[in-house]
């Protein structure tokens, strides 16, 4: 290996396939590069509570800037792995209300990608790396606060917001490398392997490996798991202050990705039961744009978890969320989204420069995201929108129509120009299917641009109601014309890239060919046909 004299254990954020490939090529005088992104050796990061702070804040870098690499030798650039910038642009391409405009995501907007394709195999690496980086500092925070190092409130709260971290990051690799909950009536197909022991040597290397994928039901209750014990331990934002009342894991936000996590359960009792605890907390803003005013992205009554981004430390030009939405206009609003009959004409959600930005040609764009200069836009993962539309749609599912339309109102009617005569109404739906697919649509625009769409249709695969076919259709990768945009009518122009079937293997992401060559139980245990 080519860096000497590294410490053998440090905070690793890498996974387990690349750490085993490390130690095998490593010679005699060589040492495992595992150095954590802020330098503090695993040895000394527990040894005093300003260590302890940035070991921690360190999990919080492998979440927003992992590594990327070009080459196997080239440099690590940062490209936003995985919840710093891909989360948004890899979900929002894999679905069809944005449109790939150039070559950047044209893997995954095509769904052409295979084991080797570098934004899927980034996903998973980062994804686990992030897992590893915060086992290791659970393991640390346990010894500090028995050796007195922090206060048992400090260890808590610390450990509450490595198991929200871990439970994140598994959540979000189900839905990319494992079919959805109901894909079988127990969830008893293949989920994802579920790390919950730190990786720092050769031995520990060997054990992991050991371990597979378990089923997608073993999975989601190693996540709730989780997530209780971060509710439990971690301090409500009422107690933390500036940023980190967005950007810090806290109690609410715990209790949102467990609204998220029950919702592709579909288990709407437990929706709606955890959904309740935020009702007071959080408030909607008055109007759509306020989380996304560049002042406001870390101070505002709606965001639930942000990633932080920041001049200093960002995705960069190549994966910042204003370089790619904004800037570099790689990724445009889909005419099929745009021209949807739900999406009123005078919606708020179609304020030019608040929320949209229209080319010289026509072309429609997200406009969330403004700071093309120092690209520290926050990475929006959950606001208290998306745990109202949740709570929504387990009303409408469970038969309560008026709880149902009650909560879809709340967010939709903020975005309306006369809510008094636009909004929905018992008489608005025939049956339970109009409403929960009103429900989805409002997701959809509620949402464009950051990254949910994926998410619903993974889990809308198999529905009783509304089920997604599969990869929708999607319009053709390139910059539609301006012509596509024009309202009064649905979309109904050419679709370039054609619907992939539910059953297709295409669905899943594979497994990294990195992974697979160098783990032998994920070998055995790869996605179908990849």
């Amino acid at each position: 290996m080519k860096n000497k004299n590294i410490i053998r254990r440090g905070l690793s954020v890498l996974s387990v396939s690349l750490l085993m490939a490390m130690v095998s090529s490593c010679s005699e005088n060589d040492t495992l590069d595992l150095q954590p992104y802020n330098n503090i050796y695993e040895e000394i990061a527990f040894t005093s509570a300003v260590n302890v702070d940035l070991a921690v804040m360190g999990v919080y870098n492998a979440a927003q800037n992992g590594i990327y690499k070009t080459a196997p030798d080239a440099a690590n650039t940062p490209r936003g792995y995985v919840f710093g910038a891909a989360y948004v642009e890899q979900n929002d391409v894999r679905g069809e209300d944005m449109v790939n405009t150039a070559t950047f995501y044209q893997l995954t907007y095509t769904a052409t990608y295979d084991g080797g394709s570098p934004n899927n195999s980034h996903y998973w690496m980062n994804g686990y790396g992030l897992v590893n980086k915060a086992n290791i500092t659970i393991d640390g925070l346990k010894k500090a606060g028995e050796t007195g190092v922090i206060t048992a409130a400090v260890r808590d709260n610390y450990l509450g917001e490595m198991y929200f971290l871990r439970a994140l990051a598994h959540l979000e690799l189900l839905k990319h490398f494992s079919r959805p909950y109901n894909f079988t009536a127990n969830a008893s197909h293949p989920g994802i392997p579920y790390r919950t022991t730190a990786i720092t040597s050769p031995a520990a290397i060997e054990e992991a490996l050991k371990v597979g994928r378990g089923t997608v039901a073993e999975a989601y209750t190693k996540i709730l798991a989780d997530l209780d014990q971060a509710e439990l331990l971690t301090a409500s934002k009422s107690t933390r202050s500036g940023n980190a009342k967005i950007t810090r894991a806290t109690k609410e936000a715990a209790i949102a990705l467990k609204v998220r996590a029950y919702l592709n359960m579909r288990d709407w009792t437990k929706v709606i039961t955890e959904g309740a605890k935020l009702n007071g907390p959080y408030t909607l803003t008055s109007t759509p744009e306020v989380p996304f005013v560049l002042a406001n992205n870390y101070n505002n009554t709606e965001s639930v978890f942000s990633i932080e981004n920041s001049a200093n430390t960002n995705p960069g030009t190549n994966a910042g969320l204003a370089s790619m939405y904004r800037d570099r206009s790689l990724v445009c609003i889909s005419p099929i989204i745009w021209r949807n009959p739900r999406w009123l004409a005078d919606d708020k959600r179609r304020a030019e420069t608040a929320m949209v930005r229209t080319s010289a040609a026509g072309v429609k764009y997200v406009n969330k995201y403004k700071d093309v200069a120092n690209l520290s836009d926050g990475s929006p993962i959950m606001r208290y929108a998306e745990v109202i539309l949740s709570m929504a749609e387990a009303y409408a599912r469970q038969g309560n129509t008026a709880s149902a339309i009650t909560y879809l109102n709340m967010v939709r009617n903020r975005s309306l120009a006369t809510p008094a005569t636009q909004q929905y109404t018992a008489a608005s739906f025939a049956n339970a299917t109009e409403l929960v697919d009103a429900i989805v649509t409002e997701r959809r625009i509620e949402f464009l641009g950051e990254g949910m769409r994926w998410g619903d249709i993974h889990r809308l695969l198999y529905d009783d109601l509304i089920p997604t076919p599969g990869i929708p259709a999607k319009v053709a990768n390139s910059t539609p014309p301006g012509s596509a945009f024009t309202l009064g009518t649905p979309y109904t122009g050419p679709l370039g890239v054609a619907m992939i079937p539910k059953t297709d293997f295409r669905i899943l992401w594979p497994i990294p060919n990195d992974e697979v060559v160098n783990n032998p139980t994920l070998a055995a245990q790869q996605n179908p046909q990849w």
